[in-house]
């Protein structure tokens, strides 16, 4: 609950401290005196955006913080989760500077917009008069329903389940479009394997083809070289190999006689041998080119074929045309193994839809249980709020799978006794969205476990025995709940546990807002007022002391 709340320098607030009870807490005033003002304030700390324009004085800076009291272990959880001083007593401050630069803080610990909000909509509740408008939204109606199932833990369960639903039928789309699109181009890439097939080129082919072909192409000229060699080395009138070889032996025969001759010996028996092996290899050689008329035309074909494919598949070279050839090897393989894929995501797609399938079911019927008690206890609060002859009733109707299961859950009213239900949006006025909403509200209290509920004039529109029911609904509330309400109806304000009184006051020729706790016959005189006017009449005064039950 919300201990104390202390304002500096906000609006016309200069500055204030108000010390809440945990029960019902009445706050009443003139219109204009800053009663709002106070409840904005409050929305700093609960996450709402700052703007320098709020500052009293534009030089000074801006100080909202709030003291909160709570044993709910989600909050305890949040504050270890996040590495802040886990304490009973929380304090959340909210800080605006003249530049319009705002700092929020938990337990001193300086936090994100995004975590004080966080917090906050764990500890505090705040109804303000244009929220009735959420009355109207389908997400809020399922939500009510939700918060009386008290099925939250199956709720999280769903979607978890869900949301792995949607990303595998996301991923069965694609691997369907993969292989619809694998398909049309199937026929094709096995038109081009086939062509690499049939072509069979291996590693480096194309590259031996072409030195071959220059061999096979020259035969006749190199023959004649080599022939020409061969012979000037061993076969013409004066041999060099032989010659080489009679100078050998006679470098031989005197190396003995001087150290200097022997490396000379060995590099002239070096040169011979090399000569002589240079000599048949020459011959070998040219006893193997032979000028072969189908062999160039067999190799013309091949390299027709290699420089066609190169220029098809824009390559250059036989290693890059095989790497084209087993990329198109591996789309249609990925034709075959894309089927086997789509029929494992399909089977894990049926087994994800049944189990959501399964726990939409189970949320339906749990929604479905509360439906009549939520009728029935609503209808019954209509009347004592002054609503005769109004009645709320909740249409379920089954869909698809959705985030929230398949139901689509509609607030249906009936604000005359026609038997007409029709969306709340089209029949029900301001003055009905409001109490209708302190009715739900009261309703779902206990399952949303939220230890502050805020009402900023939530009795709009309303008075005589319809206010006091309000009332009483709030003060029901306030046994279980702290509950902050700001009113203008007398019957409200006097079953208050704390009653506070906003007022202005003029300070340097500044108006400022203020705010006393009333007792006693302060008390009194606040609500005699409120029931007749600025100078209330004895019979007011003695209404005023029954209805707080002063003797």
């Amino acid at each position: 609950m919300l201990i104390r709340l202390h304002i500096e320098n906000y609006a016309i607030i200069e500055r204030l401290e108000v010390n809440f009870s945990k029960c019902l807490n009445i706050i009443t005033g003139e219109t204009g005196a800053g009663k709002s003002i106070i409840i904005g304030a409050l929305g700093l700390i609960l996450g709402e955006r700052a703007d320098s324009a709020v500052l009293f004085e534009k030089e000074a800076k801006c100080f909202v913080e709030g003291t909160f009291s709570t044993h709910l272990p989600a909050v305890h959880t949040f504050l270890q989760s996040n590495n802040m001083d886990d304490t009973e007593e929380i304090i959340v401050r909210r800080e605006i500077t003249a530049n319009g630069k705002s700092r929020a803080f938990i337990n001193d610990t300086p936090v994100t917009l995004a975590l004080l909000k966080a917090l906050s909509s764990q500890l505090v509740d705040l109804h303000q008069q244009f929220d009735t408008l959420e009355l109207n939204d389908s997400d809020f109606q399922r939500e009510v329903i939700d918060a009386l199932a008290a099925h939250a833990s199956l709720l999280s369960e769903y979607q978890a389940v869900y949301k792995s639903y949607m990303e595998t039928s996301k991923a069965l789309e694609g691997l369907k479009l993969d292989h619809e699109n694998a398909i049309k181009e199937n026929d094709y890439n096995n038109f081009l394997f086939t062509e690499f097939e049939e072509a069979g080129f291996k590693t480096n082919e194309v590259e031996d083809a072409e030195e071959e072909l220059k061999l096979v192409s020259n035969s006749e000229n190199i023959k004649t070289v080599l022939t020409n060699i061969y012979t000037q080395l061993n076969n013409s009138d004066q041999p060099l190999v032989p010659q080489l070889k009679s100078l050998n032996n006679q470098l031989q025969n005197i190396k003995d006689f001087t150290q200097a001759l022997s490396p000379l010996a060995e590099r002239l028996h070096a040169s011979y041998v090399e000569l002589q092996d240079i000599a048949d290899e020459l011959d070998t050689l040219n006893d193997h080119i032979n000028y072969d008329a189908e062999k160039i035309s067999f190799l013309n074909d091949r390299l027709t074929t290699g420089y066609r494919l190169f220029k098809k598949h824009g390559v250059n070279s036989t290693k890059s045309l095989l790497k084209v050839k087993d990329g198109i090897a591996s789309k249609l393989d990925k034709v075959i193994s894309l089927g086997d894929e789509i029929t494992a995501k399909e089977n894990e797609f049926e087994k994800l839809k049944t189990q959501a399938s399964q726990l939409a079911a189970h949320l339906s019927k749990n929604r479905q249980a509360q439906v009549s008690s939520f009728e029935q206890k609503a209808n019954k609060l209509l009347i004592k709020v002054g609503m005769l002859n109004a009645k709320i009733k909740v249409a379920i109707t089954t869909g698809a799978l959705h985030i929230f299961g398949t139901d689509d859950i509609q607030f249906l009213f009936d604000a005359n006794n026609t038997g007409r239900f029709e969306q709340l949006r089209k029949v029900a006025s301001g003055g009905e969205l409001s109490r209708l909403m302190l009715i739900i509200k009261s309703l779902v209290a206990k399952s949303i476990q939220l230890p502050t509920l805020i009402f900023d004039e939530i009795d709009s529109g309303i008075s005589g025995e319809a206010a006091r029911q309000v009332g009483i609904i709030m003060k029901e509330l306030s046994g279980e709940h702290q509950i902050i309400s700001i009113t203008h109806q007398p019957q409200i304000a006097a079953l208050a546990n704390a009653h506070f009184f906003v007022y202005k006051t003029s300070k340097s020729g500044k108006v400022n807002t203020a705010v006393k706790l009333l007792t006693g016959n302060d008390r009194i005189n606040a609500i005699a007022i409120m029931l007749s006017g600025d100078k209330p009449t004895a019979a007011a005064f003695e209404n005023a002391k029954e209805m707080i039950g002063v003797a």
